[in-house]
This record gives structure tokens, C-alpha cells and sequence, in this order.
């Protein structure tokens, strides 16, 4: 269970990258993030505490802003950035080396706006995923995701790329427990909606108001019992029967949606 404490303890100590240059992993402890908006949004976070840019110089001007003149900033040529990155990964000519952004935790999120939806995601393990939920997140003003940490992907550049900056702009809060958080979010208020395509109850009927926990599971699998039984409601979107279901991303994106656009008194 994620406790209030210090904040400058680092997430996301179990999985990190470790390795070198050529490895396409980041150095022991770090994080190697990638992409231009990746890139630019960690430069600009006061959070991030930055190692090194490896960059062409393409990338640089390619930048919102100039970077402080004693930034340690490394030029090389686009096959150089390459052996830094995961294999293909579109590096946009640049590659941060940065640390991870500091432990957050419930109690902060709780103690925050209640008109902003938490995502809840039950062992999305996709980089990709993850990623692009971040992204829906930030669009739709979410206060937070929660993932399980032991059933979640590391802090790294496939997740900050499919974030498009996300990542340094909504909060991932990783808890020990992902039943007993579901626990403080009723006990803070939160009505917990998981979406299980084979609820009865539509997304539209099931969606309340006030403040609100969306709940996701893994493609496929969906969510595990316990965490199903630790909502309040299960809802299915209405899709049509030539697809069975939808990518978990893409599920997010429309119930995030649908919460933001929700009518006073619904």
C-alpha cells in the first residue's frame, strides 16, 4: 500500500534499466528517455534532475526553448543515437539520460481535486499502453494513474514516447496493494467504476457523479477478481459486435472522455 512519506524517495526501484552506452539501456539508476516531445516535456520539468543529452544538432534547434548554457549536451549523428535506444526506437535526433521522477503517493491525490477522475489500470504491463494512457490522462485533465508495482512496466523511454509528455505532467502513483488503494479511494469518497465487457450495465447508465476511480485490467485477461470485486460498478462500453473488444488504451480514452464530459446532476 502506498503510504504518505517522503517524497524524495525514487519509484520504481524493482526493473530499472541498468547498462551502458551501446546497450540501448540507461545507466544504473537512470532512465533514458527519447522522442522530441518525450524529451522536451523532462527538459522543461523542474521535477527531473537530468544527466546528460546526447543530441544531433537537427534535434537541438528542434527544441522549444535553449537549454541552459553548462547543460552537459553530447552531439552525435543519428547511427550513434541509435546503439543509445531501444532497436528502431524513433529517437527524433534526441536522447535525455535523467533520473526517475520521485515516489508520489494516494494520500496526495486523494487530498486533491475530486472533480478529476483517477485511472486505475490492473496489470497493463505494455509500455505502449501505459503510455498512451498517460497521454488520454493529461487530455482529459485525470488526476492520476495507479498501477501495481510488481504488474506494471518500469519508468523508461517506450512509455514517455507513447506519452508524448505525459509523463512528466500526470502523476503515476505505483502502490504495493492495488485492493487496499481501491479501499482509501471509497473510503475518500470515490465511486470505483471497472469496465468488464461482459457487464450488464452500460458505461453511460453506470457512470455517476462526483468523484470517480475508472478501473481497467490487461487486454485479454481483464481484471483480476479481487480487484472486479473491489469496485463499486461494472460497466461495458457499447461496442458493435464485428469487434469483440478494444485495445485497453483506446477503452480508457472513451471513458475518460465520457467522465469529462459528464453533465451537472448526472
Amino acid at each position: 500500500m502506498a503510504k504518505r512519506g517522503d517524497k524524495k524517495a525514487l519509484r520504481g526501484r524493482a526493473g530499472r534499466m541498468q547498462g551502458g552506452r551501446g546497450s540501448g539501456r540507461a545507466t544504473q539508476g537512470n532512465v533514458r528517455l527519447w522522442g522530441r516531445h518525450a524529451v522536451e516535456a523532462a527538459l522543461k520539468n523542474p521535477a527531473r534532475i537530468h544527466r546528460k543529452l546526447w543530441a544531433t544538432r537537427e534535434g537541438i534547434a528542434s527544441l522549444d526553448g535553449e537549454l541552459p548554457a553548462d547543460f552537459p549536451v553530447e552531439y552525435a549523428d543519428v547511427a550513434d543515437l541509435a546503439r543509445l535506444v531501444a532497436r528502431d526506437a524513433p529517437h527524433q535526433g534526441l536522447v535525455l539520460e535523467c533520473e526517475p521522477l520521485a515516489d508520489l503517493h494516494l494520500g496526495d491525490v486523494l487530498d486533491g481535486d475530486p472533480d478529476r477522475p483517477i485511472v486505475v489500470l490492473d496489470q497493463v504491463t505494455d509500455p505502449h499502453n501505459v503510455g498512451a494512457i498517460l497521454r488520454s490522462a493529461a487530455a482529459f485533465n485525470a488526476a492520476a494513474i495507479v498501477t501495481q508495482d510488481r504488474h506494471a512496466p518500469p519508468e523508461g523511454g517506450v512509455i514517455a514516447k507513447s506519452a508524448s509528455g505525459a509523463l512528466e505532467i500526470v502523476p503515476w502513483i505505483r502502490v504495493v496493494n492495488l485492493a487496499r488503494a481501491l479501499e482509501e479511494m471509497a473510503e475518500a469518497g470515490y465511486w470505483r467504476l471497472g469496465l468488464a465487457g461482459e457487464a450488464e450495465a452500460s458505461f453511460a447508465e453506470a457512470l455517476p457523479a462526483g468523484p470517480i476511480a475508472l478501473v481497467l485490467g490487461a487486454e485479454g485477461e481483464g481484471m483480476r477478481h479481487n480487484i472486479a470485486a473491489h469496485c463499486d460498478a461494472l460497466a461495458r462500453l457499447p461496442i458493435g459486435d464485428a469487434m469483440e473488444s478494444l485495445n485497453v488504451s483506446n477503452a480508457a480514452a472513451i471513458a475518460l472522455y465520457a467522465a469529462a464530459t459528464r453533465k451537472d446532476g448526472q
